[in-house]
């Protein structure tokens, strides 16, 4: 323990008040390696976490394995509960689901019943996610998530049907633009509806050494929209440049004679996005998210005020994912 003396396993390893230092940290913990780790694996990493904050580690541990230790602990447990999560609404299964559900969403697309049942998959998939990587703080119970469930899906089927109609006749680019909008308008939709308790009973709020100060609607609102400029950024690039590549390429007769093979490579092409989107997404904002005490409701703002004057000028809480 000597040797390791002054090392802050809780410390961010880079600087998360920068978009690369942010880059770095989700590139780590996003990396979809770690979703092929037996559980037993990740429980090690967890104990060896645990087992620094409490000061006792085996001798001869290094840095570095504390490092690794951590990875796996922030991709496979929940930074508010330390519960590890499903493994389907892992961040770090955002590459390998992703790919496969927006590849064939990609590919299938031209009939009614194939635009419904990906959809439907999609929506699940994010459901899940959105689910597993709530602030654990505001609970949500089963009759909401089954709402926010139901609510999420009829918005994309709706979305995705109603303008795969509307554009039988417009460009066949526009056509294949669809799934995008479709999972854009679910992800507004989807996430304040499974984090609606959030919204309804404020968010739990901090000062900047993690003393609670309160709930805050307000500090809640912030927090759910990131998450959704994230997911629908996340998106973007390998469902708007995808189907432009795909057009150009069918063009050609090799392709032609592969059409069997679309569907695969789609997945594959949405999986090279993907690698690079996930984290990026996930940087565009801190995830100790901040705010002015100034912009806070007024009740609580006062009580703030009230009781550490103006030594507490900004308040901290975990946006999600």
């Amino acid at each position: 323990m000597e040797a390791l003396k002054g090392f802050d396993i809780d410390a961010p390893r880079w600087d998360q008040s920068t978009f690369v230092g942010r880059l770095k940290h989700f590139f780590n913990i996003t990396d979809c390696r770690t979703v092929l780790l037996p559980d037993s694996r990740l429980d090690e990493a967890k104990a060896l976490v645990e087992s620094f904050r409490a000061g006792s580690v085996p001798p001869g541990t290094t840095e570095e394995q504390l490092h690794y230790a951590k990875k796996l602990y922030d991709s496979a447990f929940h930074p508010d509960t330390g519960d590890r999560m499903n493994l389907i609404g892992r961040m770090s299964f955002q590459v390998p689901g992703g790919m496969a559900i927006t590849g064939f969403m990609l590919q299938f697309y031209r009939t009614v019943p194939a635009v419904v049942f990906w959809q439907w998959v999609n929506q699940s998939f994010n459901a899940l996610v959105n689910y597993t990587n709530r602030n654990a703080a505001s609970p949500i119970t089963p009759k909401q998530i089954g709402v926010a469930y139901v609510t999420a899906t009829s918005t994309a089927l709706a979305t995705a049907v109603g303008l795969n109609l509307y554009t039988k006749k417009a460009p066949p680019l526009v056509a294949r633009w669809v799934p995008f909008a479709a999972v854009a308008a679910a992800n507004c939709v989807n996430i304040p509806m499974m984090r609606q308790q959030e919204i309804l009973n404020g968010i739990a709020v901090t000062d900047e050494d993690g003393n609670k100060l309160g709930h805050s609607r307000k500090a809640a609102v912030k927090g759910i929209t990131q998450v959704v400029i994230s997911r629908v950024t996340m998106a973007a690039p390998g469902m708007i440049i995808l189907p432009i590549i795909m057009q150009r390429l069918e063009k050609y007769r090799f392709m032609q004679k592969i059409t069997f093979l679309h569907g695969p490579l789609q997945v594959m092409m949405v999986g090279v996005f993907l690698i690079f989107m996930v984290p990026a997404a996930c940087s565009l904002f801190p995830q100790r998210c901040s705010m002015a005490v100034s912009k806070l409701e007024p009740e609580l703002r006062e009580s703030i005020v009230s009781q550490y004057g103006d030594r507490v000028s900004y308040v901290y809480f975990n946006k999600g994912l």
